[in-house]
């Protein structure tokens, strides 16, 4: 690691002295580093600060989309090349943009591309506004056979997968639906060491009060259920409306919520049946803090414990749900559920997702907040 902060300073903006074999994911500052070194350039366009998020960078859309017929994996070739043969359609992103249609794949190359050192690696997610509006997201990069997955030395552009489901949108050059991250060394924390740090600063809680080690549900991570108790009213979420309006992407309070979504309430014994194929906005039993040194991300649950997807949205930067002086005990983390084939049951407190751990290489000089417009 050493090396590459090495590769990385500048003399507008220096590396910081840290002990050699330091891993883990790039926080912001050292983000800002990487720009600076070329890891990450936008061509003729700037890298504005907003798109520096404290664990991740923004990727924005390029100039047009393609409209193709299927998805697929590069495999040995460029995507450049065997896109060729998939393509339906092509879309003029400029200016007021263009309409994706649901059910249907577009490819859009992104602005920003990647000259990776040898260590250095990277992974990419949807932004949660992104995986909270149904549009299923992923990046392609050239001779891979990974989506989302960029291997380290990467030299090249960035391609990504767009596919709403739920709603028609419509989205303009220079929008931003997913994330990187930049990581190097061991940067994973196994379930022992989440144990300890739990046991020394609670990162779950229940009701309040810190979920007991010894309660911790872990496998390569630590487990959420749902909350389908809900309030008085026994409202529990949200499901996505079926032959809703257009809907633009990047739009701040601008439509009707009832326009989008219709309320969804538990029946008796706390639990739903989730219709196959709609979409629900639901939330944890268990509040989360992740503090300023981990980042985590959500992983949906083990596909055999039930026909269920859970959580589009993967990255949680540092400081999601975080308050140093202890005043607040975590945020409980908004699901993005879905059943497939067959009416699904679930039932309050069932595990349906995990979040697993990683080791920031230092702990980012912005913390996830109101203060850096996070939503």
């Amino acid at each position: 690691m050493t090396t590459t902060l090495r590769r990385m300073s500048v003399e507008r903006n220096p590396a910081p002295d840290l002990p050699d074999g330091s891993g883990g994911v790039f926080p912001s500052q050292l983000l800002r580093r990487a720009i600076d070194a070329g890891y990450i350039d936008a061509g003729p366009f700037k890298i504005p600060e907003s798109s520096i998020q404290p664990a991740s960078l923004d990727l924005r859309l390029g100039e047009k989309a393609y409209r193709i017929r299927c998805s697929f994996l590069p495999d040995t070739e460029p995507v450049e090349t065997k896109v060729k043969q998939y393509i339906m359609d092509e879309l003029d992103l400029r200016d007021g943009g263009a309409v994706l249609e649901t059910g249907r794949p577009y490819l859009i190359p992104l602005v920003e591309e990647l000259a990776l050192p040898a260590d250095v690696r990277a992974r990419t997610n949807p932004k949660s506004s992104t995986g909270r509006l149904d549009v299923f997201t992923r990046v392609i990069t050239d001779e891979s056979h990974r989506f989302d997955e960029i291997a380290p030395g990467y030299r090249g552009k960035l391609y990504l997968e767009v596919v709403p489901l739920s709603f028609t949108v419509k989205v303009k050059q220079h929008l931003a639906l997913n994330q990187l991250r930049l990581l190097t060394g061991r940067a994973a924390i196994s379930d022992e060491q989440l144990r300890a740090i739990h046991a020394e600063r609670p990162m779950l809680f229940r009701h309040g009060r810190p979920v007991d080690v010894r309660d911790l549900a872990t496998a390569n991570g630590l487990f959420l259920s749902l909350d389908l108790r809900g309030g008085d009213s026994g409202l529990i979420g949200y499901r996505a409306k079926q032959n809703a309006p257009l809907l633009e992407m990047g739009l701040v309070n601008k439509y009707p919520p009832e326009a989008f979504w219709e309320e969804v309430r538990h029946e008796n014994g706390d639990r739903v049946v989730l219709d196959p194929s709609r979409f629900y906005l639901l939330l944890s039993d268990e509040s989360v803090t992740i503090p300023p040194d981990l980042a985590a991300e959500m992983t949906a649950y083990d596909p055999t414990s039930g026909e269920l997807r859970t959580h589009y949205a993967g990255f949680f930067d540092p400081g999601f749900g975080f308050d140093s002086p202890g005043r607040l005990l975590g945020s409980r983390a908004a699901l993005e559920v879905r059943a497939h084939d067959v009416p699904f049951m679930v039932e309050h407190g069932q595990p349906v997702c995990k979040l697993t751990f990683e080791r920031m290489v230092a702990p980012p000089d912005r913390l996830y907040g109101q203060e850096i417009g996070s939503n």
